[in-house]
């Protein structure tokens, strides 16, 4: 129960530092994206039904406040939710480089899932430009968040359902 609410609390938290406080004080390239590392999280470490809920509102949160399309970041999310939730189980999920390797691969699904979706659905000039150039910086700011998480004694505590 007690590790319900510090989930939770650790979501609105995570919330309200991607959506108040780093867009002010951080640079757009070396911004990580909290939410996509909350994703991660749920995926390897929560139940299936509440976690594709969540994340489809930590998705549905990031393209309200970030201004893209309405539903892109909510479809990317909940697909890559459901990727590493179905391999989670041959993996070891409570490992801190495993998660750090994950927020990584998850970064580049979701940067190559909202170009493709981009490309496909608008017309927009230079955005495959505008989002390749900013991929690396974007990579390793989100892989040193990661890395920050796995020291949270959340993290080390043991596995339980949401």
């Amino acid at each position: 129960m007690i590790r319900n609410i510090s989930v939770l609390f650790g979501l609105v938290l995570t919330v309200v530092l991607q959506t108040s406080v780093l867009p002010v004080h951080v640079a757009d390239a070396f911004k990580p994206d909290l939410l996509l590392v909350a994703m991660v999280y749920l995926a390897l470490r929560g139940p299936v039904a509440s976690g594709a809920l969540l994340v489809w509102i930590l998705g549905l949160l990031k393209d309200i406040f970030s201004g893209l399309y309405l539903g892109l970041n909510a479809f990317s999310f909940l697909i890559i939710f459901i990727v590493i939730k179905n391999i989670s189980d041959l993996l070891y999920a409570e490992s801190g480089e495993l998660f750090v390797v994950t927020v990584s691969a998850a970064t580049a699904a979701c940067v190559t899932a909202n170009l493709i979706l981009l490309l496909m659905l608008t017309s927009t000039p230079g955005i495959s430009y505008s989002m390749i150039s900013g991929f690396l910086p974007h990579l390793l700011a989100n892989a040193f968040a990661a890395s920050l998480v796995t020291l949270l004694p959340v993290f080390s505590s043991p596995q339980e359902a949401l």
